[in-house]
């Protein structure tokens, strides 16, 4: 009798435990019956079900974030960029989800990235580099995030977010760029140069000018102020000159004669009777008388 009953008590508790089950609250799922659903979105909680008739799938309802490898595509102008972007998304209709993916997420985040990898292509397909690189990534990752929703919801998919994280030129088109780079710099320098050199042959003339024009003038200047003052002098001399002629006469006689016979070797070949030797003359007659 006992082991009857301990036997029907395991069954109890083996069917109860069939027919509960809980949704944890970052999840959803569907319950199933032979594989068709009969309920979807099951909130989280704890919940019943039909054992061994009804089963259940559970699937996580959070935020996902598909972030591919970088890939190439070709602008308008047929160069190469390599492109780094990613998608966040989340299951929103499960019921969906299940029918066309089978509940598989890796499955979901694959058709995803081709969806995207096929904007991507559009979108960089009518744009040049520049306008690529200059700021429109923005309105870029808006289109495809556009795009893709279409086609996310037919999966029972809600696209949060589409972003570019990166855009780089291809290695081969990067050196390309930089040494075209390298080249419009140094042409700049170089004219740069150049123009300073110029500038540099401009301030030397016109500073060469001032120079001349300075020292020009300052040599008339020098002239005018060296005529004043020998004109000063010579009234001064003549002013002199007039108020005692005779030793005006006599004064110059002797810086002349000063002058003549600085050296005791020196020689003057002169009539004794010339205006030289007047007052030497006129001494030598007042020593006679």
């Amino acid at each position: 009798m006992k082991s009857v009953l301990s036997i029907l008590v395991a069954a109890v508790i083996f069917i109860g435990s069939g027919s509960v089950y809980m949704v944890k609250q970052s999840e959803t799922a569907v319950v199933l019956r032979l594989g068709e659903i009969v309920k979807a979105d099951v909130a989280p909680g704890l919940h019943f079900k039909m054992p061994f008739v009804n089963n259940v799938r559970y699937f996580d309802s959070r935020l996902q974030t598909l972030d591919s490898a970088p890939e190439r595509f070709l602008t308008s102008e047929k160069k190469n960029l390599e492109v780094d972007s990613f998608v966040r998304w989340r299951v929103q209709d499960v019921a969906k989800f299940y029918t066309t993916m089978n509940g598989d997420f890796r499955l979901a985040g694959m058709r995803l990235g081709q969806i995207v990898k096929d904007g991507l292509r559009a979108e960089f397909g009518n744009r040049t580099v520049k306008e690529v690189i200059s700021g429109e990534r923005v309105e870029i990752a808006q289109k495809i995030k556009e795009a893709t929703e279409m086609t996310a919801k037919s999966f029972g998919i809600e696209i949060e977010d589409v972003r570019i994280k990166r855009i780089d030129l291809a290695k081969d088109i990067s050196e390309s760029v930089y040494r075209r780079m390298e080249a419009e710099r140094n042409r700049v320098a170089k004219d740069l140069r150049s123009k300073g050199a110029e500038s540099a042959e401009k301030i030397r003339a016109d500073a060469d000018r001032q120079r001349v024009v300075i020292l020009a003038d300052a040599y008339s200047q020098a002239e005018m102020i060296k005529g004043r003052g020998d004109a000063t002098a010579a009234d001064i001399y003549a002013k002199a000159y007039n108020q005692d002629p005779e030793f005006y006469s006599f004064y110059h006689s002797m810086n002349a004669y000063q002058k003549s016979f600085a050296d005791k070797g020196d020689v003057l070949v002169v009539d004794p009777n010339s205006d030289f030797f007047k007052y030497f003359n006129n001494r030598s007659q007042s020593a006679g008388q």
